[in-house]
């Protein structure tokens, strides 16, 4: 397998594998997205990509999608929400509900968040909902569309995974891991799904200028009051284009590329400190101090 990080024509799926799904193809209907996670952040965005390309919507989030659906709506989209905690099998399966049998020609699983914080101090329930949302509910909302893709010879897959995955995670231990996970397993679903007309691109992006720091505690941290993160709608961006080519994945932004490239080579303990120096809580003093050397990861 080549590289993750240097992504090449070969990792491309052949394009005769690929039915023609883009909007337009048919008059009278417009083809269906699925999102989930989004109500803000790169959900949202990857929900505003979609619409503008002749998607009708069905969002999904745990939290409320009133002005989402505003705002997918004043571009003509068809948009239906479901706001439910995809943590839970029951949680997926109202959102499976809500196609009403629809083909999904387009799923972009993004829902997922973090955790600061030491292992040993966070909450165990806490842990499990993180688990539950970016693994266990992922790859059963994937599997149970991907099986109805499969059964129709179609449809695009976007996977939203993260550069997090290569690191070790100090103080932020089970969301790297979650993500690892993530990265792993789409390459692998991406590989079975080979000559079936189904794509499944992995999205890893790195810092985003999202409410994901806010949501998992880590606004007193490094990374958390980094003031260059990346903008969730380029990330979108280059993650729907890269859906579109039928790309195997993508790390959105040079400097993510290069971090992932230098995680590959550097002892996982030296990665691992300086993760801590950028998630250890508390750690958002040092901007305070102009001396302090800004870390690499």
């Amino acid at each position: 397998m080549n590289s993750i990080v240097d992504f090449k024509e070969t990792d491309m799926q052949n394009t005769d594998d690929i039915h023609d799904i883009r909007p337009g193809t048919r008059a009278d209907t417009r083809p269906l997205a699925v999102v989930t996670g989004a109500s803000s952040g790169i959900g949202f965005q990857l929900a505003l990509l979609a619409a503008r390309q002749g998607y009708d919507l069905l969002i999904g989030a745990d939290e409320p999608l009133t002005q989402a659906e505003t705002e997918l709506r004043m571009l003509g989209a068809r948009v239906f929400a479901v706001r439910a905690d995809f943590a839970t099998r029951d949680g997926v399966d109202e959102l499976l509900a809500a196609t009403e049998g629809r083909p999904v020609a387009a799923l972009f699983a993004n829902a997922g968040h973090g955790l600061g914080h030491g292992f040993l101090d966070q909450e165990f329930h806490d842990v499990q909902h993180v688990i539950n949302t970016n693994i266990t509910g992922t790859i059963y909302l994937v599997q149970c569309v991907g099986r109805r893709m499969r059964e129709a010879g179609q449809g695009r897959i976007l996977i939203t995974g993260s550069i997090a995955g290569f690191q070790p995670g100090s103080f932020q231990a089970v969301y790297n891991g979650s993500k690892a996970f993530i990265d792993s397993f789409a390459m692998a679903l991406r590989n079975e799904l080979k000559g079936t007309g189904v794509s499944v691109t992995c999205l890893m992006p790195g810092v985003t200028d999202t409410h994901f720091f806010a949501r998992a505690d880590m606004l007193d941290t490094r990374v958390g009051r980094q003031s260059d993160k990346a903008d969730p709608a380029e990330v979108a961006r280059i993650g729907f284009d890269a859906m579109m080519r039928g790309e195997s994945g993508v790390i959105a932004g040079w400097r993510n590329k290069m971090q992932v490239a230098l995680s590959r080579v550097m002892p996982a303990p030296r990665l691992a400190e300086l993760h801590r120096r950028l998630a250890e809580p508390g750690g958002g003093e040092v901007h305070r101090h102009p001396h302090h050397a800004k870390p690499s990861l």
